[in-house]
């Protein structure tokens, strides 16, 4: 396996899927998810040309944070974030993509505001329904952000969503569903909110995604190929 050759590819079909939606290359964003992908592949990628990565865990982008700064990648957490651990990443990474409960949004907001800093996050949004995984229902999303609108240091810059595991044809409707979601919170021009970005899509329907509207696709599997836990 070589991994240039995976990016190469993807960032061909990335051209390929925006130049069928009409889009510029430049509104999509690839966010190479780099868990449990020991340095040397990452480094590979990043020669390749990936500029932005992404993280499932907190402690795992501690431990990678040296050579991610020192390569002048752009890093984003895209897992689950317990709130007990905020305090390793604030400031630390461009987005929280996960933010998908009130109470880690008030923990992002107290301690950014004791460091007088502001912090990027996109929502995460349920958008399959599905009892097993976290996120903001598509129903309570608007009172969601206006909440979260008020809060000191963080700054909502869009959604995410991890749709069910339906196959990329019949993900689409849920990256179609999210598309129209974006656009509604967009028109309520809720106060220190943005709908900016869009991220959804992965390995296996990234193409589907961009399609209906991401702005950012967060694949792994795809340019790394299979992972071992470290």
């Amino acid at each position: 396996m070589c991994i240039a050759e995976n990016y190469l590819a993807l960032e061909a079909n990335i051209a390929e899927a925006c130049r069928r939606s009409g889009r510029p290359r430049e509104e999509v964003r690839l966010i190479a998810v780099t868990k449990y992908v020991e340095m040397e592949r990452i480094d590979q990628a990043v020669r390749a040309g990936a500029r932005e990565v992404g993280e499932n865990r907190a402690q795992e982008l501690v431990r990678k944070m040296e050579y991610f700064d020192a390569a002048g990648v752009k890093k984003h957490l895209i897992g689950q974030l317990q709130t007990n651990k905020v305090k390793y990443i604030l400031g630390k990474v461009e987005l929280i993509q996960s933010v998908d409960r009130l109470e880690l949004a008030h923990e992002i907001s107290r301690l950014a505001a004791k460091q007088s800093i502001e912090q990027g996050a996109l929502v995460e949004v349920n958008i399959g329904g599905e009892a097993q995984k976290g996120g903001i229902s598509p129903k309570a999303l608007p009172e969601f952000l206006s909440v979260v609108s008020a809060l000191p240091g963080i700054r909502v810059k869009g959604l995410m969503c991890i749709p069910p595991l339906v196959g990329e044809a019949d993900a689409r409707r849920y990256f179609a569903a999210m598309k129209r979601l974006f656009d509604q919170m967009a028109e309520l021009c809720i106060p220190n909110v943005e709908m900016r970005e869009l991220s959804m899509g992965m390995s296996g329907d990234y193409m589907a995604a961009i399609l209906e509207g991401a702005t950012m696709v967060r694949v792994g599997t795809a340019l790394f190929g299979a992972r071992d836990k470290l």
